[in-house]
């Protein structure tokens, strides 16, 4: 029960071009979901609301991730290539849409679509990945993940030059990239049969049934993703007030940021692969040995070595998400997107978790001691994580 290793795939070659095809989907995906940040200011001046409003906005984005077991229980009975090929649309409309309202309400509803379209794509997205990849699921799941990484530095960048050429209100117009990746995703799937695979067993096992198999191993994944979500999260969130505390100008502290993500953009790329070859387990278990390390390391040093070891210290913390998703993906199910569903709502939970102690710590003890707190709490995963799988 909640046993992790290979499912049948349809083949067991890596079939590069519906990898990559899923993966840049995912980019594309993910690039109009990064819309709202670099917008909230215009949209604020436009439509008049405070901050704590706007704070409401982000929250509306990530609600219906409450429904992603829902969305891979519906996978589970309709074909569950249609949830992929639509969400592009749905993504790419709604945020495309948001320099257009008039209203705060609309503003709240668009969100509240586009987090219905994250969850359309996020929930099936890699268990097709897991299908295409054969027995290379590591390395799907790194071009998957690389994707939406890489997203997360496009999206603010497209959509701001599209408001400098067309103003806020013409910015519709970069919806239809969302449209075309919706029509290649169609033309390339329609043929595919893995529906069937996904769909053919449904009535043998309950949901409940499911659940009660998978949440042991789900449970252990959610714990060693919390400490590495500490990491991730306390980074992504804090970094640039970080290096404000220290002296350096808001400039150094975005730039910082900006050099984190591209990291973790990398990180994401390689270790998926790296882990097909030396195990999910050693993986993950080198990862965390290394990763408080540096942290310490970079908290401890100043200049050009902090840059140098944020580099490294992104690459190794973003790294484990295609591992933990191609081990959430490996749990033996007749409910692959179901389980992929939950595992995704753990992960959120754990994760947001996590970025409100860092913060709750940080008004505490200041950034710096709260950095070394959770380096060192990074080692209280290590004990799960040999339990994970058994290479």
């Amino acid at each position: 029960m909640g046993e992790v290793k290979n499912s049948d795939n349809a083949s067991a070659e890596f079939r590069t071009l519906d990898v990559s095809l899923i993966a840049s989907a995912h980019f594309i995906h993910d690039v109009y979901s990064s819309f709202l940040s670099p917008l909230l200011p215009l949209l604020m001046n436009k439509i008049g609301f405070s901050l704590s409003l706007a704070g409401v906005l982000t929250l509306m984005q990530r609600i219906p991730s409450l429904l992603n077991p829902f969305v891979g229980l519906l996978a589970s009975r309709f074909p569950l290539k249609y949830f992929l090929i639509v969400a592009p649309s749905i993504t790419a409309i709604s945020m495309s849409l948001l320099g257009t309202v008039s209203s705060y309400y609309a503003l709240v509803f668009l969100l509240f679509v586009m987090g219905v379209g994250a969850s359309f794509f996020h929930v099936p997205g890699p268990v097709l990945i897991k299908y295409f990849s054969g027995e290379r699921v590591g390395k799907g799941m790194s071009f998957f993940m690389f994707g939406g990484e890489v997203a997360r530095s496009a999206g603010p960048i497209v959509i701001l030059s599209a408001v400098s050429f067309w103003g806020l209100e013409g910015s519709w117009r970069v919806m239809f990239l969302g449209i075309l990746a919706s029509v290649l995703l169609y033309f390339r799937l329609r043929n595919e049969k893995f529906s069937e695979t996904f769909t053919a067993k449904k009535k043998e096992t309950k949901a409940k049934e499911t659940l009660k198999n998978v949440l042991p191993i789900l449970l252990k994944i959610a714990y060693v993703t919390f400490f590495i979500s500490l990491v991730k999260g306390s980074l992504s969130a804090f970094l640039p007030t970080f290096f404000t505390s220290k002296g350096e100008t808001v400039w150094a502290g975005g730039m910082a940021l900006s050099v984190l993500q591209i990291a973790g953009a990398g990180g994401s790329l390689f270790s998926g692969t790296i882990s097909d070859k030396l195990g999910r387990k050693k993986t993950i278990t080198i990862i965390l040995i290394i990763l408080p390390l540096l942290l310490f390391s970079f908290v401890s040093t100043s200049g050009v070595l902090s840059f140098l070891l944020l580099v490294l210290l992104g690459f190794a913390a973003f790294s484990t998400t295609p591992v933990m998703l191609a081990l959430a993906n490996e749990i033996k199910s007749e409910r692959p997107a179901f389980v992929n569903g939950l595992y995704i709502s753990i992960n959120f939970f754990s994760g947001g978790l996590a970025v409100v102690l860092a913060g709750y710590l940080g008004d505490i003890f200041g950034l710096e001691t709260t950095y070394k707190i959770i380096a060192v709490s990074v080692f209280l995963a290590l004990p799960v994580a040999r339990k994970l799988v058994h290479d």
